[in-house]
């Protein structure tokens, strides 16, 4: 089995790569995902978060606010370094478990994806990188046709993620996903042609 760790900056399309690759057969395991999940009630890590964070961080009816969350460890570094060492270790062990299932069942690629997954330092999980990278004024109109966002916010987005050319230079596959969507989808199929040759 061949685990790809896929990331990239906001709006750059991993997630468009992420789903033609589970088309192509890649089982896809969307990291932010798996954090919000571990932060519902029923989570596994509901109550250390509540336990650091105090009630206060929870909305009426027991969900963690997370607006409320990102208030408290957005300006307070000592604050996000605390919600990481809680909430890493969950996600590290609920993806150990779905991939040792996967292993399993006998799934060939499967793919963690993860928008600051270098950052963060996640990428052990993983045997080789992806990155989807494109050029800055493309992102810029995504994010405005996508989620409405002025360049001003767009731009503070980016400024805070890693840049193109650090995740390029630790990355063993680069989409550039400035093109259409066909011309991607025909992109990533090379790339997974080759990948299964390596397999």
């Amino acid at each position: 089995m061949k685990i790809i760790g896929l990331t990239g900056g906001i709006g750059s399309g991993k997630s468009t790569v992420a789903r033609f690759l589970a088309e192509l057969g890649a089982v896809v395991i969307d990291l932010d995902r798996v954090g919000h999940e571990a932060l519902k009630p029923e989570g596994k890590a509901w109550q250390q978060v509540v336990n650091a964070f105090g009630t206060g961080i929870l909305a009426p009816d027991g969900e963690i606010d997370r607006s409320r969350l990102g208030d408290i460890v957005f300006k307070d570094r000592h604050a996000l370094l605390r919600l990481n060492r809680i909430i890493h270790p969950v996600i590290d062990g609920i993806v150990a478990e779905n991939i040792a299932e996967y292993r399993r069942k006998g799934v060939k690629v499967v793919v963690l994806e993860a928008a600051a997954m270098i950052e963060s330092g996640k990428t052990a999980q993983a045997e080789e990188i992806w990155t989807t990278v494109a050029p800055e004024e493309t992102v810029l109109t995504r994010l405005r046709e996508r989620s409405g966002y002025s360049e001003v916010k767009s731009k503070a987005r980016i400024n805070t993620q890693l840049s193109n050319e650090e995740r390029i230079k630790q990355a063993a596959v680069v989409i550039d996903t400035d093109c259409t969507l066909d011309e991607l989808k025909a992109r990533v199929m090379i790339e997974w042609q080759k990948l299964l040759k390596r397999l």
